[in-house]
Parts: structure tokens; sequence; C-alpha cells
């Protein structure tokens, strides 16, 4: 019998799966022509599972095609920084999937299919990969196990693909550009050179939208999945803070902190968080979720909107100077609530927040994710069965940056500012748990749950602007967001930093819907719906996106 261990069992996998390859092009379904492969760029889970069930082609030419895709745009061309590394053992992965495959069937939807997931989320270090949250503080560390979502792909046969570059730290460090890291560098978005790819997970969105991977995974803590989505042309699903688990993920608050699908349409949203949620004994909240988890390919319904009741919470953005929502965007929303009337949905205009305008000038957040910060952060470093920077808490990463400035410190970007003030915190105290309890008035109570109640309601929705999605980042509820639209051409283009852009011509935005607790089927239905009403991901291609295709890669 071949292991894994003695190095023979690759090759010898790869002459077997050639064989039976050379079989499977004989079947009356399979055929080889590069017609019929699916176009990397937009393929589906679905579209993928197809062909690797009819034999066209196997999850190790996926890996193989992948990487090379990779190759093309990460570091060298538009050196869009979204990936900080692949995984060594891909390749060996994939085709034991593949024997599996062909001997007992597909685990699930996800069998053999490459995932890229967020630098933070931890991944065994055997596998040959680094956990990091982008900082070299953590370079070589080994983490005690897989993330609590990773060991759910695993299960259901997914291939980790490698790990997303992200705003370091999930961006909560201080005055640093997003998609910027030290290990990673400055990702960019792919529909316009050096233009912002938004919020922290904007490798994996960044690779999602031009398909790096067929399926990524972000974080979300307050606008890290809606904001990517937002800005790369990709359906996103933040889900109910505890429906996913966050053990094993770099953390910044487990009061707000959640897991979440970046994908290219809703329905590939749809499978991933289906097998990535659940109870977790690694994460106390995940255990107070309804129960069973929910099928949520069930609620991919194009109909769904017909008699849904949609409020537009307009005091979150009556001022497009403050809340920075572009008047453009604005009046594409204009026309997307039309689509929603249109598909039978009674849109309530206003349905305001009662407590809008109190949320716009709270600092509560801060004081809860400041506190949470310093003791989870630190008990992750104490976690680490190794780490060779000798970092061991917040205090000693802020000295490491100080240290390394020319790893740690990019141009015009050296702040630390949030990394200080969440070191100066003195734990769970009144002041702490005042501020959480607020939070959850102001997002709940008098927030979404009230908005929802006064109106009759069945979910809110909203540009999918980052300065938006406080009321549900503070109270931890759901958000689905979809693409828009893009800017036009003659959009003035703005900064988004010292070195990247937002708006610019033909860069993607997005429409949010969200609403109460664990309401992520009647979220997905919505988004389903105006998704395939308009498929607005299809009216424009990134500017800056790989050529390599299965045809490429298969026999070579």
């Amino acid at each position: 019998m071949f292991s894994s261990s003695s190095g023979l069992w690759l090759p010898f996998a790869l002459t077997l799966l050639a064989c039976m390859r050379l079989v499977a092009t004989q079947w009356p379904f399979a055929t080889v022509g590069a017609e019929t492969f699916p176009d990397l760029y937009e393929a589906t889970v679905m579209e993928l599972q197809t062909g690797l069930d009819a034999g066209q082609f196997t999850s190790v030419d996926l890996i193989k095609a992948y990487f090379a895709r990779i190759e093309e745009v990460n570091l060298q061309g538009p050196a869009l920084r979204a990936v900080i590394e692949t995984n060594p053992s891909a390749l060996e992965e994939a085709a034991t999937l593949d024997l599996e495959r062909l001997i007992s069937g597909p685990r699930s939807l996800l069998h053999g299919i490459p995932v890229l997931v967020k630098d933070n989320i931890a991944t065994i270090a055997t596998e040959g990969m680094n956990t990091t949250a982008g900082s070299y503080s953590m370079l070589g560390s080994i983490v005690p196990a897989d993330a609590g979502v990773v060991k759910r792909l695993r299960a259901a046969g997914a291939i980790i693909l490698g790990k997303a570059n992200l705003s370091e730290f999930a961006h909560y460090r201080g005055n640093l550009a997003s998609g910027w890291s030290g290990r990673g560098g400055q990702c960019t978005n792919a529909y316009y050179p050096m233009a912002d790819p938004c919020g922290s997970s904007a490798g994996s969105a960044v690779a999602a939208s031009i398909g790096l991977a067929a399926v990524t995974l972000g974080t979300e803590t307050d606008g890290s999945i809606t904001c990517p989505a937002n800005h790369n042309n990709l359906a996103g699903i933040k889900p109910t803070v505890g429906l996913t688990s966050r053990a094993g993920v770099v953390p910044i608050s487990a009061h707000q902190d959640t897991i979440g699908p970046l994908t290219r349409s809703v329905s590939d949203a749809a499978i991933v968080l289906s097998i990535i949620a659940g109870p977790d004994p690694n994460d106390n909240y995940t255990l107070a979720q309804p129960s069973p988890v929910p099928d949520y390919t069930l609620a991919l319904n194009s109909t769904a909107l017909a008699g849904a009741r949609i409020g537009v919470p307009r005091r979150m953005f009556l001022n497009t100077t403050t809340s920075g929502i572009n008047p453009y965007v604005m009046e594409t929303f204009e026309q997307a609530l039309l689509t929603l009337k249109a598909l039978g949905a009674t849109v309530v205009d206003p349905a305001d927040l009662p407590s809008a305008d109190e949320i716009a000038t709270s600092g509560n957040e801060t004081i809860v994710l400041n506190v949470d910060f310093k003791i989870q952060l630190n008990a992750w470093y104490q976690s680490l069965l190794y780490n060779p920077s000798g970092v061991q808490n917040l205090s000693d990463l802020i000295a490491f940056d100080n240290a390394y400035p020319n790893l740690e410190e990019p141009t015009n970007y050296t702040s630390q500012s949030i990394l200080i003030a969440s070191e100066a915190t003195t734990g769970y105290n009144s002041t702490f748990y005042e501020a959480l309890a607020f939070d959850r008035e102001l997002g709940g109570s008098r927030g979404i749950d009230a908005a929802i109640s006064m109106y009759n309601l069945d979910a809110l929705v909203l540009p999918a602007n980052a300065r938006v999605t406080v009321p549900a980042a503070i109270v931890g509820y759901p958000i689905v967001t979809v693409p828009l639209g893009f800017f036009p051409s003659n959009v003035t283009i703005g900064s988004a930093g010292p070195n990247t852009v937002y708006p610019a011509p033909g860069v993607p935005f997005g429409l949010s819907f969200f609403a109460g607790a664990f309401s992520e089927m009647k979220l997905i239905s919505y988004a389903f719906s105006y998704e395939q009403k308009t498929m607005t991901r299809l009216m424009r291609k990134a500017y800056a996106y790989p050529t390599t295709q299965l045809v490429d890669v298969i026999g070579k």
C-alpha cells in the first residue's frame, strides 16, 4: 500500500488518474473539446462538479489551472497581490480526492473544489502554509489546529488552495490602506489599476472576482465581507455572529467577528455557507444557533421577492458626504428599488432605524473592539505552539512593528494607532459592558429589529457601502450583498490613500440586504431573486485577469 509520506503516492495517483481520464473520455457524456470546459473566470461550483463527475477534468487539473492563473496576475503583470501563498500539499490532496470520487463518489458539492481562505484563518502548519493575519510577527508560527471552518471544508472534500492577502490584522492596526499587509503587500482591485479592493478580506474578494479560485472565504467584524463584495462584483454573505465558527481565526472581537463566503454568484455562496455553518464546541457562540443547519441552497428561489416587504432606511445615507456614498451609486440604487418592485416586492421607503442618528455618532463600537482585541489577540499568541518572532502579546507586537519598519511600515502608512489604543485598555470593566449593551440596543431593539417591527418588514436594503454596515455589525446580524453596478468611465477618480484610488472607472459597487439574527435564508432568497433578474456581474469584465484555462493544463 502506498502512503502519502512515502513520496510514491502522488505519482502513482496521477498515473492512475490519467488512465481513468482516458477511459472517461470514451463515455457518451464526456467531451474533451476546449469549448466544453467551463471558463474559470466565471465557473460555478455546479459547473465544476459536472465536469469532475463526467471525467472531463480532475481536481488535480483544477489545482494546476488555478496555480497558473495566480502565477499570471498575482506578482507578475498587474501584480494584484491577492494571494500570500499557495498550498504545497494541494496537488497531493487533489489526487486523493479524485480517486475517492471515482471509488465512492463525491462527499458534497465542494468535493475536490479549490478554496482560498483569508490568511487570518488557521491551517495546520504540516500542510506547508502559514497563518499570520498578514503580519511577519507570526511568520513560521505553528497553530494548534485547523480553524473550525477549515475542518468543515476538509470534511466536505474541499481543497485549501492557499492563503489570501488581507488588510493586516483584519484592518485593525491603524492608518493602513485597505488590502495592505506586511507579508502580502498592497492588494489592488482587478477592475481598475490600483483601485481600492476595500475591507480586510481584500485578497479573497479580488481572487474570487477573476477566478483565481472557485470559492474564497473572508471574515467580517464591520464591513470586511460586505465592502470587498461591493468593490469586486461579488456575492458575499456576512453571517449572523455565531452561525459560523471563529475557532482558529485570528480575532478582533468575539462579539462581532464572523466568517463567510465571497463568490461570483449567490448560488455558490449558498453552497459554501451550508457547509461552513454549524455548531463548534470550540466556539460557544455557535452552540446557540438554531438546529439543524439549513440547506441554504433551498433559498435559491427567483420569485422570492414576490410579496416581500423591503424597507429603505434612508437616514443611514441621507447625507452622501458623511455616508461616503457616491451620487452615481445612489442613482443606480433608486433603479434597483424599481427592480425590486417589478419583482413583486413592496418597498417601504423610508423605513428608518430609530437609532440611526445615534449610531452615526456613537463611539461604543470602538470601546468594545479595542478591549476585545487586546484580550483575544494576547490569547491567540499564547495559543501558538511555536512562534519564531518571539512575539507573545499585543505589547510585543507593537515593539516588533517598530523594530522592523522595512517589513511592517508601508510608505506613508506607519500608524499603529489602533494597536496602541487597544493596548491601553484595562479589560472587561463597567465601561466595556455598558458600551456593549448600548450597541446591542442601538443595532437591535432600537435599530434593525425596531425598523422591521414598526414597518412590518421582511428585510432592509441599502447600497453596500462600508459606512452603513455598522447597525448589523454592532448587533451581530447578517448581510447578503450582490452586484449593483459599475462606475461610469467619466467618474471623477478619488484617492483611497497614497497608492490606491476610489471611485474609478469601471469599479463595481453592490446592493446589501439585511435583517435580524439567523435570517440568512430570506436574505439569500432576496439577493438571488435580484441577481437572477439583473445578472449585473456579467455586464463588465475586469481589466486584469488571467488567461490560463483547463485546456492549457490537462495532460501537461
